[in-house]
């Protein structure tokens, strides 16, 4: 009888641990951009490595942050939040830092920041001259601090940057610019022919790196060439 009874309340505790929980699933999501506060346009970014927007849920402590990746266009979404206020904030970006926002995410909210890139790239060209991927730009830099690097980077997919390229050709600065100086970067192509295969389709984009701790590229839009 005690081996019935012991067996039955194994089988009791076993099928209530079964059941399923009341609480509710993510029904909230936020998205939005990361807007150029001069010219109005997304800030573009690094897929890998690049900025992220961290987020820590109000009503529990501790409570581990969550980080929502930023697209490589400047744009970023998550649509599989719990309803709730959120402190947010972006961090280790490629502008100059914001301050912490306090979020009601009840539904689909959409939320864009506004920053000032630390380097804007301007008059952005790149262009297949002779048997060289050139690259010419102009720098505005927001900072005091210097430039350290500017680099044209090569990929087959749309979301080539520095940490994701299949060839780069960087220059290192490490000086103030001046906005009236025209860079040009070149990627050699028979230097390259085993990587950047003629007849095939590649991306280039132009960036460039200011010398502040965590900080990111900023880049240009990438542009499709045919080789």
């Amino acid at each position: 009888m005690k081996k019935i009874t012991l067996i039955f309340l194994i089988a009791v505790v076993a099928l209530s641990s079964c059941k399923k929980d009341n609480y509710d699933g993510p029904t909230a999501g936020l998205a939005g951009k990361f807007i150029d506060s001069k010219t109005g346009e997304a800030v573009q970014q690094d897929i890998i490595r690049g900025t992220q927007i961290e987020m820590i849920e109000h009503g529990y402590d501790p409570v581990s942050p969550q980080y929502l990746i930023v697209k490589n266009d400047g744009t970023y979404e998550n649509s599989l939040l719990f309803a709730n206020t959120y402190t947010v904030r972006p961090v280790r970006g490629n502008f100059i830092a914001v301050d912490p926002q306090d979020l009601d995410i009840n539904g689909n909210i959409l939320h864009d920041f506004t920053v000032t890139p630390y380097i804007r790239v301007l008059t952005p060209k790149v262009e297949k001259v002779g048997t060289k991927i050139v690259a010419t730009f102009h720098l505005e830099q927001q900072v005091a601090n210097a430039v350290q690097k500017i680099g044209l980077y090569a990929h087959s997919d749309s979301r080539v940057g520095e940490p994701m390229r299949l060839v780069a050709a960087e220059q290192q600065l490490n000086a103030v610019t001046n906005p009236s100086t025209n860079y040009t970067v070149e990627i050699d192509l028979p230097s390259n022919n085993t990587t950047l295969k003629t007849g095939t389709s590649y991306y280039f984009r132009i960036g460039a790196l200011i010398s502040v701790g965590e900080a990111k590229l900023n880049y240009a839009p990438a542009v499709k060439i045919d080789l």
